[in-house]
């Protein structure tokens, strides 16, 4: 019984040192700032369970690597057979926060692979003063590119806005 409670210990916490170090791959991108990567992940909830392949963590979850900050009701860690982590699934409010924005929905995955977060329902992207509104959104950590839709046709609000603030040069 002790040997498998520190093996899921154990698990849980190879599983959580993999998994956000791509998340600072687009930090590292920026001009003199730390590559993220190379930090340590902390990680934090009300509670944690352990499962082949995966590890939840429920009630006010979080993992922090750097700058950046995945935050949700529930996080679970997916890893392959092999043990590497593949994704990171969000449920209930969700906030994926870098150094220059932050995006807020209902639910995100990410997809450690190709460095996309996909984060659906009530999404709201904010970037400084800078607020775009939709059902979801695709972001690129890699290379800092979104992509916003709006609700699917005949619903309500299924519109993207935004409001956009010029630069002061």
């Amino acid at each position: 019984m002790t040997m498998k409670i520190s093996r899921a210990l154990a698990a849980v916490a190879a599983v959580a040192v993999v998994a956000l170090p791509a998340v600072g791959d687009a930090q590292s991108q920026g001009a003199g700032r730390a590559q993220a990567s190379n930090q340590p992940v902390a990680y934090g909830a009300d509670s944690v369970e352990y499962a082949p392949n995966r590890v939840i963590l429920r009630g006010r979850a979080e993992a922090t690597q750097g700058g950046n900050r995945f935050r949700a009701d529930t996080l679970t860690l997916v890893s392959s057979d092999g043990g590497s982590l593949e994704r990171a699934e969000a449920a209930g409010t969700v906030y994926f926060v870098t150094p220059d924005q932050s995006m807020r929905g209902d639910r995100a995955v990410y997809n450690l692979g190709n460095g996309e977060i996909v984060v659906t329902g009530n999404v709201i992207l904010t970037q400084g003063q800078n607020v775009l509104t939709g059902s979801r959104l695709v972001y690129n950590i890699n290379t800092e590119t979104a992509r916003m839709d709006g609700a699917p046709r005949g619903a309500a609000g299924s519109r993207v806005q935004g409001v956009f603030y010029p630069s002061g040069n």
